[in-house]
């Protein structure tokens, strides 16, 4: 393995200090090497490719909900119009034979 001979500073919060150096510990790492390992294993192309999926999916979904809402709505209005012509049938006065 080459020596690390290069400096990055990188100012994180105190916070985010204590929960990498909690994870580099718990990997049995340096918080150095942690974060090299981290760096060298990030891909941009991969989380790119896991939004785009994740988009896909809330677009298809979208698109079900919004038909079930369409149906559901249309169902409502079809009900209202039974209940409509039944108020309007039981209003109309008996007719004696």
């Amino acid at each position: 393995m080459t020596t690390a001979t290069e400096r990055i500073p990188v100012l994180v919060t105190k916070s985010q200090k204590q929960q990498l150096t909690a994870k580099a510990k718990a990997a049995g790492l340096s918080t150095g090497e942690f974060l090299r390992r981290a760096g060298e294993s990030y891909s941009a192309s991969e989380d790119q490719d896991l939004l785009e999926g994740l988009l896909d999916q809330v677009v298809k979904i979208t698109a079900k909900t919004e038909q079930a809402i369409d149906n559901a709505l249309d169902f409502v209005a079809a009900s209202e119009q039974r209940l409509a012509e039944l108020d309007s049938k039981a209003k109309q006065p008996m007719q004696t034979g």
